[in-house]
């Protein structure tokens, strides 16, 4: 049963076009985007034992800004269902295929076994799209979270997901294995979306939130990257339709170009920008903010576990 219209409108550009006038070479980056590499071993074994377990992580496959400070800290999201996505967003790194590989059987018990090596206690699951599965990889996750629950027994879980193309049947499949945070990133703002994201709709998204929130107890957060040429209007915006469907916490991060052929930045946003988007949600109610030039879905997630409850 599909509760969301799960197909798309009209045929949509993966990427932002060319504008030479705006945003295509901005030169060096700001002051306030650049800081000091961390030091110490930690940071070569966490990729040690990444490696060891053969285990793919969104911090690699996506090249985020902040893959070496959480390597330094023992802690990386794990990408699962393969390192190949079967949509192609404009803005995301991580390699694009119509017939990714098969899921791996072995893949949640190496998680596991991968999370006591590094001794996490709050463990972030992020996936590729797999629009080739019949249940969008639900079941998958399923058996990820229950060699989790079983093998780490004490650690809380968050996991961010694809929208499942709008099939609710693959939700309550999903939903099924009850976890502590629920992610689906809305990425940007509705105007952008049809250029920004590939397939994913906001519309869509915001429903696949709301039946997160309907359908469990867990924490629902979502994700907006700006630098894409939106309007503070627009984020307001953005951030006052994710409080209305029930989101708990709204991560915003400035948008980085990981390779040539991604997505133009058009604007690098100020730190007094991203503190107004941060204040505006705290007055409208949110349970929690977390905005900055180098926050990412999953940057800090244990932190903020933490400090939502106290």
């Amino acid at each position: 049963m599909d509760v969301f219209d799960a197909t798309p409108k009209v045929k949509r550009p993966n990427r932002l076009p060319e504008n030479p006038q705006k945003g295509q070479n901005l030169g060096r980056f700001p002051k306030w985007l650049h800081r000091p590499l961390p030091k110490g071993d930690n940071l070569f074994e966490t990729n040690e034992i990444l490696k060891k377990h053969k285990l793919s992580t969104v911090c690699e496959e996506a090249k985020c800004p902040n893959r070496f400070e959480c390597y330094s800290k023992h802690t990386a999201t794990f990408l699962v269902l393969g390192d190949a996505c079967t949509r192609q967003c404009g803005f995301c790194d991580i390699d694009f295929s119509k017939t990714p590989v098969k899921p791996d059987p072995q893949e949640p018990d190496r998680i596991a076994k991968c999370v006591k090596d590094l001794k996490l206690n709050h463990i972030v699951i992020t996936m590729v799209a797999r629009d080739d599965l019949e249940d969008g990889g639900a079941n998958h996750l399923v058996k990820i979270i229950q060699a989790l629950r079983k093998q780490v027994p004490h650690a809380t879980l968050e996991f961010l997901t694809s929208d499942f193309d709008g099939k609710t049947d693959s939700i309550d499949l999903f939903l099924s294995e009850p976890v502590e945070i629920l992610n689906h990133n809305i990425e940007t703002v509705r105007r952008l979306t049809p250029r920004v994201r590939n397939r994913a709709e906001y519309e869509r998204t915001l429903s696949v939130l709301s039946y997160f929130k309907q359908n469990s107890k867990a924490l629902v957060k979502s994700g907006i990257m700006v630098g894409f040429g939106e309007s503070e209007t627009e984020v307001f915006e953005t951030i006052d339709d994710l409080k209305a469907i029930g989101c708990d916490i709204i991560t915003i991060g400035q948008y980085l170009q990981a390779s040539r052929d991604r997505a133009n930045v058009k604007e690098f946003v100020t730190p007094e920008q991203f503190k107004k988007y941060e204040d505006y949600g705290n007055k409208i109610g949110l349970k929690h903010m977390y905005c900055g030039p180098f926050v990412r879905s999953s940057y800090n997630a244990e932190k903020l576990l933490k400090t939502i409850n106290g």
